[in-house]
């Protein structure tokens, strides 16, 4: 799917109908812009209830640090 969108003279940007559609995106989900390469990726931040339990059985004391690999 290839969708195309224009810099507004105020600096914005519409998400196409489209796209918004297939991602079920609303109004008011937030973004965040990660720089990559020449481009930008957009990534929906999550709702802090949709990460509840997502790491479930991590153990905070036995993990390996940087120093501990070759």
């Amino acid at each position: 799917m290839t969708e195309t969108a224009t810099l507004s003279s105020n600096f914005q940007i519409s998400i196409p109908k489209a796209i918004r559609r297939a991602k079920s995106w609303e109004a008011g989900l937030t973004f965040a812009f990660i720089p990559k390469g020449t481009g930008v990726l957009l990534v929906p931040v999550p709702k802090r209830e949709s990460l509840k339990g997502l790491a479930r059985g991590a153990s905070p004391t036995d993990y390996r640090d940087r120093a501990d690999r070759f």
